[in-house]
């Protein structure tokens, strides 16, 4: 009787302490609530149970929601307020408008790009150094049987923290549908700045199969936050090849829309042999499709 005694006070200081840390929270972490409904809750998690959450936000204050309203709950980091409201992360940080910087996807994170419907990459980051893409031009749709597909392998290596990091990385594709082998570029670029105002230098190299091109191509792209949602970017080639030197300059910016990056640029081609002007227009968007948590 005396065991069976000491055995239910075990349980029930067990139980005790399970209860008690089911009610409790990291308040130092903020999340980014997302509710059915439609509504966006930024806050301070200060306790949870099995059927709600109370949120400390900084303009409702405490408020309570419950788990089946709760469409998505993710952690923000690099928050940043400025006149009173808050200015959220970029949903593309490692990235310009294609061209890669120093900076990687952190682990587990992991987003989907589109640019102009037919182009589309998925990435992940694996760890927080190393990540790995593929993406896919889907033209067997319109009655072709060739489409490109390609994978992009990246590292990153931060050298000073949020002020110096290094990339390096490839990008592989084939065509499927034909022996055309392998074809891509292997690439090594160098960040200044932070994720939210920096500049890239980078040199390519590009192959198709056993040719490799004798000179690089040469990137310079540079990313600055200019409010609450939004970014003008440039980002910039020059390449040269059989004697031909043509520098392709870009200019827009990205809108960030709840958590959806908006890309939108013009791209102008300039070249000695040019006599005309061009520029050609550009749309992408950027899908974060999960989070560390």
């Amino acid at each position: 009787m005396k065991k069976l005694s000491v055995i239910l006070l075990l349980l029930a200081a067990i139980g005790c302490k399970l209860c008690y840390s089911q009610e409790t929270a990291d308040t130092t972490v903020t999340y980014r609530i997302e509710s059915y409904d439609g509504n966006i809750f930024i806050g301070n998690i200060i306790s949870e149970d099995s059927t709600s959450v109370v949120l400390k936000t900084t303009t409702l204050g405490e408020i309570k929601i419950q788990k089946n309203n709760i469409k998505s709950r993710t952690i923000l980091k690099q928050l940043k307020y400025e006149g009173g409201k808050l200015w959220l992360p970029n949903p593309q940080s490692s990235r310009y408008f294609w061209a890669p910087n120093g900076y990687g996807l952190e682990k587990g994170t992991s987003y989907y790009q589109n640019i102009w419907i037919l182009y589309n990459q998925f990435s992940f980051g694996l760890t927080n150094n190393f990540s790995i893409g593929a993406g896919l031009l889907p033209l067997f749709l319109f009655g072709g049987t060739s489409s490109p597909f390609w994978i992009v392998p990246k590292l990153s290596i931060p050298v000073v923290r949020d002020k110096f990091n290094i990339g390096t990385g490839a990008f592989l594709g084939t065509i499927i549908g034909e022996d055309t082998g392998v074809f891509g570029l292997l690439y090594g670029t160098t960040t200044f700045g932070s994720r939210d105002k920096n500049i890239s230098f980078g040199l390519a190299y590009g192959f198709a199969q056993d040719e490799w091109l004798n000179v690089p191509v040469i990137n310079i792209s540079s990313m600055i936050r200019t409010g609450p949602k939004g970014y003008f970017i440039t980002e910039n080639y020059i390449i040269s090849t059989e004697g031909v030197t043509v520098a392709i300059l870009s200019f827009g910016g990205r809108s960030i829309i709840r958590n959806i990056g908006l890309d939108y640029s013009l791209w102008i081609p300039i070249g000695a042999e040019m006599d005309t002007f061009v520029a050609i227009p550009f749309l992408g968007i950027t899908i974060p499709m999960g989070s560390k948590k």
